[in-house]
């Protein structure tokens, strides 16, 4: 799982800095648009996520329950999904074209954004079948093989 959090972390930076920009730049022009700034909190909001699906799971397993670990995962790939459409859409509506450079980096955004949402998806997925998996037992913990690396089992 590191390689995808890692990945995850790495697209909302991106996104980050590049609408980070847009907004800067857009302010002159107009004021920033809100699915700009929503953008912007989503990935700050995937940071502060990630950071809890890293950590928790090996240093804090009374915190990792599994349907905390789902509901991050769900409002995360949510937030993604909302904020790429309506970021897609506006730029539709204004008519963006290449040579602005606030058009492109909303654009390079957006296509990051889909791709963040994509990642959440599969993760989402699989945090799913793992509290499908065992909805009969009375457990709460995390799933063992979303963790980011395996417990010292001793010598």
């Amino acid at each position: 799982m590191l390689p995808i959090r890692a990945v995850q972390a790495i697209f909302a930076i991106i996104v980050l800095g590049l609408l980070a920009y847009a907004s800067d730049e857009w302010f002159w022009y107009w004021t920033s648009p809100s699915q700009i700034n929503f953008l912007i909190f989503t990935s700050v909001w995937t940071l502060l996520a990630v950071a809890y699906l890293v950590i928790t799971p090996g240093r804090f397993p009374t915190i990792a329950h599994k349907f905390g670990i789902l509901a991050a995962e769900v409002l995360t790939m949510l937030f993604w999904f909302a904020g790429f459409i309506a970021l897609a859409v506006l730029l539709t509506d204004v008519g963006c074209n290449s040579r602005w450079g606030v058009c492109s980096a909303s654009v390079a955004g957006v296509v990051f954004a889909a791709f963040e949402w994509l990642l959440f998806s599969a993760t989402t997925i699989m945090a799913a079948l793992h509290v499908w998996r065992t909805r009969g037992s009375h457990s709460s913990s995390h799933d063992p093989n979303m963790e980011v690396r395996t417990p010292y089992e001793g010598a």
